[in-house]
Order: C-alpha cells, then structure tokens, then sequence
C-alpha cells in the first residue's frame, strides 16, 4: 500500500467503472489505493517515530496554554499546518484515567492524542458482540453465521472508576502494526475519552441515536473524534465493524477477524459490499430496540452499562458513514425507514440509491476535489434525492480530512520530517483544527436539525464563521 497522490491531483476515469474514480483517488473504496490510518502510520514509522518521544510526550503538559481546537472560540488560518501541529501537541491531552490495558511501557511511545470533545455531557463507551442468526458471513463460507463488533458511545453520569477505551483494543492494534509493517514499540494506541461501561446518563431524558459506518477497509473507530463529540452534546453513537470488510476486528475471547473481500474493488464486490453493510446496520438498529426493551444481545452476555436502555431514543435515528461507509448510509436510508436522515462524508454512491433517490434528508460532504461535477455516482444520486438535501465542501481537505487522521498525521509529520505532498495527500492544506471544528459543528448542526428537530441555521447558507466551508448546491 503506497501514500496516495497529493489532494491536487485531480481524478480520472477508471477502466473497471466508467466515469468513476481512478486509483489515484483518496478514496479508500476505489480500486486499489486506500491511505487510511495503516498507510500514514507505516510511513511515519518508517522515517524514524522515535524521534518524536521527547518532543510529543512533553506536548499535553502545556495543555492550559490557548483553547484548543474544537471549541467555540477556536480561530485559526484555513490553510497551512504547522499552526494546527503546534495546537494538537499543546492541547490534546490525554485523558486523566489509564487507558484500558495500557502499561507503564506505554510511556517509552510516541504518544497521539485525539482532540478533547466540547459538549457538557461525559462519555460512556461499551462494545458488544452480536450475532445475526439468520444470515450467512458472506465473505468467510466457513463462517455459518454473521458476527458482528459494536461500539456505543453514550451520554455518561459518573465516570470515575471507568477507564478510558483505546482507540483500537489490544489484539486489533498489533494487528493493525503487523499489518503494516511498523515495528513495535514505536507507536502508543490513541486514548480515547470514553470510558468503559461507565453508567449512562438520563437526567435529561433519552438521547436520539446515531449509527456510524467506517470507509472500506477502516474499523469503527476511524471517525472516534466525530463520534466523541456528538455525544458530549447529547447523542448516542454506535458505529460498527463490519466484520472481514474492516481490516482488523477483535472479539472478546482475543481472537482477531482479518479483512477478506475478494481483492480488486470492483463495482460488483463494492456493491455488494455496501449491500452486506446495509444489512449489519438495520440488524444492529434491531439489537437496540432488545437494549431498549430490557434485553441483552451481548453473545457473551456483557453486562450492560447501568441505565443503557434508558438513554436510547429510537424514534430519533440518524446514520452517517465515511466513504464507503457514506455509501451505507445512503442505502440503509433507502431500505429502512426507522432512519430519519443521513450524511455521506465523501464517499462514492453504490447500489439502488443511484436511480431510487431518497424521500428524506440527506447530506453530501466532500472534499476538494470530489463532488457531483466528477463523481457520476454523486450526480445520479443527487438528481433523484426528494427530500431536504444539500452539498457542502471542506475547502483544500482530502478524504482522510473527515477521519481522526486529520489530529493525528500533523502531530508527527513535521517531527518525523514527514514530506508536505505526502501530508496533503493524507489530509489536504485546510488547517486541521479548523478542519475538525467545521466538520463536528455541521455534523452536529446537521442532526440538530433533522433528527432533534433544533435548527440553528447553519445549514441555510455559508457563514463567515466557517469560510471552510462551501455550499456547493
């Protein structure tokens, strides 16, 4: 797997789909390129990450410095990374309790830090193992049933005592280094700022809920600082791997599933693959309902968190996907109208949705060199969207700007001597603070609207706020 081409490079027509992407693209879906989160660590391991020990490690102690990227009072150029790297290593400190199975070795790491969430509301997480009974893995013909991994991330009242979750658990994470040849012992797992089974929070009643689907390839927490701050404000996240799609997805007992799509990312196995997510995502809305009424799915029967079931709004549903993950999103929105809206970050369109269109709101948000004047897939979707729908761009962003890649790559890239066209072609120019506060503000903005019914407006036209951001239709 090799970095893609800068975010400049326009893109061409492939021989496999005519008038879509070529593999020059940033889009992890298309063919064979796809420079997610194993891409840019590999690389940044292979220039020297132990480098970055002194430099990263006394980052957080300035952390009282300035407020940060992510909150309101955030400003900041549009362009340019140097001053986001400056903010992340001063401002993303990591969470006060340990991180669940960490080491005191962990110290000895380069350590990565996702931006803090800004909302009032703590954070709870949990994963849970589910299994659909009544389909076959379609990827595995030795697997007779689909298993599934689940986050939900969740409104929390007391934290204390609940470790914070790695971004990626044990097992996955050294999958995820072997997989990608980056040597141990160079590379610390993010903390994330949820914590583990902490109780849930209903004081404020229950909480709409929000489905989150990765890019092809990716796991389910690719999209952590999105998912971290919807919460914080007042939803439930529960984003999915998508077992034997994701590259790395590990079950209680330790065991880790790989990623065994026929290779090629032609437009059949891309449609079917979409096909087979639409089908995780109804099936785990249909889990939520058995946590809502008092049931446990966990195959392993985890206990739940204290008061889970209460804080779930499942009259309220949203879903929201990263690249292919935006693909399921759309067609999930299609097929099950227990869903209410949906946003597609940046991804092509597969399957029906391309000529059925939707009846409800929709959202496109792409970045700088992809929208519906290069993307058929997008064209076709968007002449037969009925409902409530816009398209927006991230200004000088590339794929990965809408993923955690965004924090993470400028914390080590100027230490590492990563090279600029290789940082643009992971994350675009666009200023990744501002990055990060533009998305989770019109995401949230976004489901404020249509799925709590709380306009603000942001949505009716560019604000000089976010000049990031551009209303494209």
């Amino acid at each position: 797997m090799t970095y893609p081409r800068p975010s400049s490079a326009r893109r061409t027509e492939s021989a496999d789909q005519p008038g879509f992407a070529d593999s020059i693209t940033t889009h992890p879906e298309h063919r064979g390129a796809r420079p997610g989160r194993r891409t840019a660590l590999a690389g940044l391991a292979a220039l020297g990450l132990g480098t970055l020990v002194p430099t990263l490690a006394a980052g957080p102690a300035g952390a009282a410095v300035g407020t940060g990227a992510g909150t309101a009072t955030d400003t900041g150029s549009a362009t340019g990374t140097g001053a986001f790297t400056r903010a992340f290593i001063r401002t993303g400190t990591p969470a006060r309790t340990p991180a669940v199975g960490s080491s005191a070795a962990a110290d000895t790491l380069v350590p990565l830090y996702l931006p803090p969430p800004t909302g009032p509301y703590r954070v709870g997480n949990v994963a849970l193992h589910l299994i659909d009974r009544s389909r076959r893995d379609p990827w595995v013909a030795t697997h007779p049933l689909r298993e599934l991994m689940i986050g939900i991330w969740y409104p929390a009242r007391d934290v204390e005592g609940h470790a914070t979750v790695p971004w990626l658990p044990d097992a996955a994470w050294t999958a995820f280094l072997a997989n990608n040849a980056v040597p141990s012992g160079k590379i610390a797992v993010p903390t994330t700022h949820g914590h583990d089974s902490a109780p849930a929070d209903p004081r404020h009643g229950p909480h709409p809920v929000l489905l989150f689907s990765p890019g092809s390839g990716d796991d389910r927490d690719a999209c952590t600082t999105y998912a971290e701050e919807l919460v914080s404000h007042g939803y439930v996240v529960v984003t999915i791997d998508h077992t034997h799609d994701s590259s790395e997805v590990e079950f209680p007992d330790g065991h880790v599933e790989p990623r065994t799509i026929p290779p090629g990312d032609t437009l059949p196995i891309n449609t079917e693959a979409v096909a087979v997510r639409t089908a995780d995502a109804r099936f785990v809305l249909d889990q939520l309902h058995a946590i809502s009424n008092g049931r446990n799915p966990d195959v392993d029967h985890r206990r739940l968190p204290r008061g889970l079931g209460e804080v779930l709004d499942l009259s309220r549903v949203g879903m929201y996907g990263h690249s292919m993950g935006g693909a399921t999103a759309a067609w999930t929105l299609l097929t099950d109208h227990r869903f209410r809206a949906g946003v597609n970050l940046d991804g092509t369109f597969y399957g029906p949705v391309l000529t059925a269109g939707l009846d409800r709101p929709f959202l496109l948000m792409c970045s700088q060199y992809h929208d519906t004047t290069d993307d058929p897939s997008w064209a076709e979707t968007w002449s037969h969207l009925r409902g409530w729908h816009k398209e927006l761009r991230l200004v000088n962003a590339a794929h990965n700007s809408y993923t955690d890649l965004q924090s993470i790559v400028p914390q080590a890239a100027v230490p590492a001597g990563l090279p600029s066209d290789e940082v643009e072609g992971l994350i675009g120019t666009i200023d990744p603070a501002r990055s990060v506060l533009a998305g989770r503000t019109y995401l949230r903005a976004y489901f404020d609207r249509f799925v709590r019914g709380h306009d603000n407006h942001l949505l009716d036209g560019p604000s000089a706020a976010f000049p990031e951001v551009a209303f494209l239709a």
